[in-house]
């Protein structure tokens, strides 16, 4: 129970919290009777919901960032991890001095908005957004605030100073160039596969042999290798069947024939029989073929999109694109690579007629606008 009494000319507040502790809140000298019994109400309100704190227990969102994170750090890849920590010391720093119950749906809006005025890139600013979301979530969850304010913050709308990130992709021309400058069979497989399947890197460092279905030309990605530690693939259409051509299966039968045995079964060990480092195809192998093959620099990543942009080029159905390169869904494939599309097609407008009028439909189509 609570209760309002009036002591030395100051209405107090006396209450019990949702853990039975005694507290007295005192209310300012020019308070009203009426704004007393606001904060009374919103006192009880608070109680009854189990989130009532004192403004000294009051947690600052430096802290429950820092729970947010250590409670992230068991169920995310460890890179995964590196960016949400990253995030909160580099671009929270406006909030992290703030009482969590401090931040409003104001303070969010304000937030998003400093970084559009900065020009930040819209992908960034999205997932800083998603992380600032996850935090605040989980303050609801433990009861330091009764709702998510970022909930209701306007969202950017990729407007303004904001520029899209750009893709780099590698024509054919560039694609020859650059395996012709690879150095040992093992790297001139590794990035092959890369180009002609779409796989990310850490899936082609998980790759083993067991993966390789010759009777059907495929490869089946079913774990990742990424900062030194295996996962699962990312989601349930991460893990795929990808389709091999054949000169890609000569180059992987050739490949398996002269690569060392090692206990894990891989298809691109290290020396020692381990999965490769990034950093070691990195700098040993890939960038010193690119500078020989006179390719600007581009991201390992970005033999993935090559791929992609050469399956849409070819006009390969949307669907199946998002399958080989392991998408959630055809929309998140349409979001990458949008702009990738040819703005026209008259082959298809060429089918739609032939389909709708046939071939002397067509002809009676033309005879009439001659008479009109």
């Amino acid at each position: 129970m609570a209760c309002l009494v009036k002591r030395r000319d100051r209405w107090v507040i006396d209450f019990y919290d949702q853990h039975g502790e005694r507290h007295w809140k005192t209310m300012p000298k020019d308070c009203t009777k009426g704004r007393a019994k606001e904060e009374l109400r919103a006192i009880e309100e608070a109680v009854a919901k189990g989130f009532y704190f004192t403004e000294v227990k009051t947690p600052y969102f430096r802290e429950v960032a820092a729970d947010w994170l250590e409670y992230k750090k068991p169920n995310v890849r460890g890179s995964t991890w590196s960016k949400y920590e990253g995030y909160v010391k580099s671009h929270f720093t406006e909030l992290l001095d703030l009482k969590i119950n401090r931040i409003t749906t104001a303070t969010a809006e304000k937030f998003i908005i400093a970084r559009q005025n900065d020009s930040m890139n819209i992908t960034t600013l999205r997932k800083l957004i998603v992380t600032f979301n996850q935090i605040m979530n989980y303050a609801v969850r433990h009861k330091y605030i009764d709702h998510n304010p970022v909930r209701d913050a306007e969202r950017p709308r990729g407007k303004g100073g904001v520029e899209a990130q750009h893709i780099k992709v590698l024509s054919p021309a560039e694609i020859t160039a650059l395996l012709e400058q690879v150095t040992g069979q093992k790297y001139q497989a590794l990035f092959l596969l890369a180009i002609m399947s779409g796989a990310r890197q850490g899936e082609l460092f998980g790759l083993k042999w067991s993966d390789v279905d010759y009777e059907n030309n495929q490869i089946h990605i079913q774990r990742t290798f990424n900062s030194g530690t295996w996962y699962k693939p990312k989601s349930a259409t991460s893990n795929r069947k990808i389709d091999l051509g054949p000169t890609m299966m000569g180059a992987l039968r050739r490949w398996r024939m002269a690569c060392p045995p090692n206990e894990l079964d891989l298809m691109f060990p290290n020396a020692n029989g381990q999965p490769l480092d990034h950093g070691n195809v990195l700098a040993r192998h890939f960038v010193p073929a690119l500078q020989k093959a006179g390719i600007p620099q581009i991201r390992f990543h970005d033999l993935r999109h090559t791929y992609a942009s050469i399956l849409i080029e070819q006009g390969e159905n949307i669907k199946y694109i998002q399958s080989q390169l392991g998408h959630a869904s055809p929309t998140v494939t349409l979001n990458v690579y949008a702009h990738l599309m040819k703005p026209t097609n008259q082959e298809a407008a060429l089918r739609l007629e032939k389909t709708v009028f046939g071939a002397t439909g067509s002809k009676t189509v033309a005879e009439k606008e001659k008479r009109t």
